[in-house]
């Protein structure tokens, strides 16, 4: 049952991401000025947040699922994000970020498999990440943009797209919901669960 209703949560997030997100190579990240709720980036990260994900290819074929354990700690202006990611297919991986705000709306991130810095751009309830990256693929690697734009809601929970690509070309997609553990619980009750599923568990409920 619990398997059943996550496959249903999962689906019911997606189809809200890709309204929210839709057209966003045309969209203008000023333009969400004043939306509420005011999404900061370095007061969402501190602490614990857990995350759903998902990669379709260019074709929309589902090719991978996972989860991802943050940790984050602000010093100052800069914000060090640990994410820990576990794939249905048991691969772990694991990126650090050191990012720092500019000033009100800018920010600059870096990690180790980053390709330069990342730019990050916020308005209201809405931050756009874009860098490029060595992504793994098996054992060599591919240099890929990432185009992400994020999306504040109710009760804490945090859309995210990104639209992947290389020399232009859009090659995937890749689709998160972040929550915060102390939210859970009241989403939760929100869906009748009796608990929420332990991240990792879940990404493998849904693969069932």
């Amino acid at each position: 049952m619990t398997s059943g209703l996550f496959k249903r949560t999962r689906t019911v997030l997606t189809i809200a991401i890709a309204l929210i997100v839709s057209g966003c190579a045309d969209m203008d990240i000023k333009s969400f000025e004043g939306k509420e709720p005011r999404f900061v980036l370095e007061d969402y990260f501190q602490g614990k947040t857990r995350a759903w994900g998902i990669f379709e290819d260019r074709f929309g074929t589902l090719r991978r699922q996972f989860a991802v354990d943050i940790d984050g700690k602000l010093d100052g202006d800069t914000l060090t994000l640990d994410e820990r990611f576990e794939y249905s297919d048991g691969e772990r991986d694991r990126r650090v970020w050191t990012i720092r705000k500019l000033n009100a709306h800018l920010y600059e991130g870096r990690s180790d498999d980053i390709i330069g810095t990342a730019q990050g751009d916020s308005y209201g309830n809405a931050l756009r990440w874009r860098y490029d990256i060595d992504l793994k693929m098996g054992d060599s690697t591919l240099r890929v943009h990432f185009d992400d734009w994020m999306f504040l809601q109710e009760d804490g929970v945090l859309m995210n797209r990104a639209r992947v690509s290389k020399w232009g070309f859009d090659i995937g997609e890749v689709t998160l919901v972040f929550v915060k553990p102390e939210k859970m619980q009241t989403l939760s009750k929100q869906s009748n669960l009796k608990a929420v599923p332990d991240p990792v568990e879940a990404v493998r409920a849904a693969a069932r």
